[in-house]
């Protein structure tokens, strides 16, 4: 058994039981799965079908702060459209699976936080280009 398997988020997103084909975990929850995050608060999740409709059912639906789409707010954050230039059906069907839950790739992670640009994502930024991977 990994950390990844026995952290709190990771059992909370099995409890779930969303479809693997409707999901894709986003923002910083890649780090945790390539073990380079541990801490981390929440999961943004980006959801359609049948994943939506369960995520949405936990609490009421809201306008995001990027101002696209729909998003429930639990220690998971469900969101139906990531940043603009963002699919969703793209990064669900390019998910990579780390102890069966479907996570960005590492590249459309950079890509995100180089966009947005907080103090957060500069740090998460730098752990992923520490890396030996070229993204």
């Amino acid at each position: 058994m990994t950390s990844l398997d026995t952290h709190p988020l990771m059992r909370m997103m099995r409890a779930l039981d969303l479809p693997a084909t409707e999901y894709v975990v986003f923002g910083s929850g890649p780090l945790l799965a390539h073990g380079l995050r541990r801490d981390i608060g929440d999961l943004d999740v980006v959801a359609r079908g049948r994943a939506w409709d369960v995520l949405s059912a936990a609490a009421r639906p809201v306008v995001p702060p990027s101002g696209r789409g729909q998003m429930v707010r639990l220690q998971i954050e469900a969101v139906t459209q990531w940043l603009p230039g963002f699919d969703t059906d793209a990064l669900i069907s390019s998910a990579e699976h780390h102890a069966g839950i479907p996570f960005a790739p590492l590249a459309q992670v950079r890509r995100s936080k180089q966009l947005t640009g907080r103090p957060k994502d500069r740090r998460d930024l730098a752990l992923i280009d520490s890396l030996s991977h070229t993204f």
